[in-house]
């Protein structure tokens, strides 16, 4: 099969006096990394705003919206199937329909992280996105176990994967003293998504039938996915980066690597919680009618503690901002199972929606400083796909305790152990990255 050549590296790569820069630099199109204008000449210069940076930002967050948003919707699914669509198969077959499409939402980046470091990202954008949208529509004429795992967990995971990768990454071409603001409004758009989504198919499913909604979903993906594909562009030319898919010599940074342990502990346990809040809230005896909202009462929080890590992360350093913000979303983890009324459930939901999206929305963010910037989209890639065993594993192993345990508490002790375990791990990373316990990073 032929290779399919790097995306021509257009206008888009230059840079204006509106975007920081007094030189006019063009660059040509080019076939191959090794044919590209000198990296560090862009590289140097990053807009840090500007017209053409902040609508790359807008279709990121349409992106996000699309990918993670409506992965953050599981749980209104979860329910759903397991009280009427799935009621044979066990809370824990079911939840592995969820979180293969969580896993899915990282492993693709080891992939796409590479190709998008060669140049190539319109292409693989575009089809995934005619891809997630065909998946949405195949859900809609799902019957059986099988075929929502297929479709669903599989098919939809995949295609949000493609898609998300490279949105990370992209931003860090056009920001870097508000790289950190920048990827904060890209993960916002999860927040929104994830408010949405639940609202939006729980509210229609009674109207107009599940199948109808999943086709309406499908073309609200239409319009955003749209928008992405008009906006979302690299600034810098690719670079040739020694080795293939895989750069094993990252590894061999000790801050790299524990960070990417702390990535697979804490999803281990951060999403048991949005998993299992509605039906727990259910089983508590609160009404379905309000507890599928807690879903998107906690994605409506995140987005403000995704608003506040954007603002604070330029400032104090990423870590230094996560890692209380996680610890808040590991208590909230613990306490979880304690509640037994609607504004116990509310105020889980608010507290851990708001801490744990500052931990999503900028986890990503120390890779940029543990490596060179023309290799970052292979590196996040790497840590992606070691992160997906956590995202893929963690909510099964949850449903797991609950059937074998028969209650939520032993959930919650699992779950909230992970999460601070994980923060260990972030601690220490960056202990090893600056050589000394506290310092900007």
């Amino acid at each position: 099969m032929a290779a399919v050549a790097p995306e021509p590296v257009e206008d888009v790569l230059t840079l204006t006096p509106s975007e920081g820069s007094e030189k006019q630099a063009q660059v040509g199109k080019t076939g191959d990394a090794e044919a590209a204008e000198p990296f560090d000449i862009y590289a140097a210069e990053y807009p840090d705003g500007g017209a053409k940076a902040w609508l790359v930002v807008l279709g990121a967050a349409c992106t996000t919206f699309s990918t993670f948003g409506y992965v953050n919707a599981w749980g209104v699914f979860q329910e759903y199937y397991e009280t009427t669509l799935l009621q044979d198969s066990s809370a824990s077959n079911i939840a592995w329909i969820g979180s293969i499409q969580y896993s899915l939402v990282f492993i693709p980046a080891l992939v796409s992280g590479h190709f998008f470091d060669r140049g190539h990202l319109r292409l693989p954008f575009i089809i995934a996105s005619v891809g997630l949208v065909v998946a949405t529509f195949l859900v809609a004429q799902c019957k059986q176990y099988w075929h929502f795992l297929l479709c669903q967990g599989f098919l939809v995971g995949i295609c949000s994967g493609v898609l998300f990768g490279p949105v990370m990454a992209v931003t860090g071409h056009w920001f870097k003293e508000r790289r950190g603001r920048a990827t904060g409004f890209v993960a916002m758009g999860s927040s929104i998504g994830g408010t949405l989504f639940p609202i939006v198919t729980r509210k229609l499913i009674p109207q107009v039938g599940f199948s109808w909604t999943l086709r309406i979903i499908g073309f609200i993906l239409i319009t955003t996915l749209g928008v992405a594909n008009l906006t979302v562009r690299r600034r810098l030319p690719p670079k040739h980066v020694p080795g293939g898919l895989l750069n094993p010599a990252a590894f061999k940074s000790s801050a790299y690597t524990v960070y990417c342990m702390s990535g697979i502990v804490a999803f281990l346990g951060l999403y048991t919680v949005l998993t299992y809040i509605d039906v727990s809230a259910t089983t508590a005896g609160v009404s379905p009618d309000f507890s599928f909202y807690l879903i998107s009462v906690a994605n409506a929080a995140s987005l403000f503690g995704r608003l506040l890590a954007a603002i604070a992360t330029d400032k104090f350093g990423a870590i230094n901002v996560i890692a209380p913000m996680t610890a808040v979303a590991a208590v909230m983890t613990y306490v979880w199972p304690l509640a037994r009324s609607q504004g116990s459930f509310v105020a889980i939901a608010v507290v851990y929606g708001f801490s744990s999206g500052a931990y999503v929305s900028s986890f990503m963010l120390p890779i940029y400083h543990l490596g060179e910037i023309a290799d970052v989209g292979r590196r996040s890639g790497m840590a992606m796909t070691l992160t997906a065993i956590g995202a893929l594993a963690g909510p099964p192993i949850s449903g797991a305790i609950n059937t074998a345990s028969g209650g939520y508490s032993a959930v919650g002790y699992y779950a909230g152990s992970m999460v601070l375990a994980a923060i260990v791990l972030m601690l220490l990373a960056r202990y090893l990255a600056l050589g000394k316990m506290w310092g900007k990073f």
